[in-house]
């Protein structure tokens, strides 16, 4: 089993959840801390890129 494919999976998911958690608290006062840079939806958007290239390289290993 390639591992490339449960670490896309995992990875999108949270990155989704921390997209959703994001939007779902935006304009709270948790983000006075960070300077007003809602973080969660940052790190959930880099999460997601990064899970969404590691399935694509599972997917593209199992093909060659």
């Amino acid at each position: 089993m390639d591992l490339r494919l449960p670490i896309g999976i995992i990875f999108t998911l949270y990155g989704f959840i921390l997209i959703g958690y994001g939007l779902f608290t935006k304009g709270s006062e948790i983000y006075t801390r960070s300077l007003g840079i809602n973080v969660n939806i940052i790190w959930g958007i880099v999460l997601l890129i990064f899970g969404l290239v590691m399935y694509y390289f599972a997917k593209r290993g199992k093909n060659v």
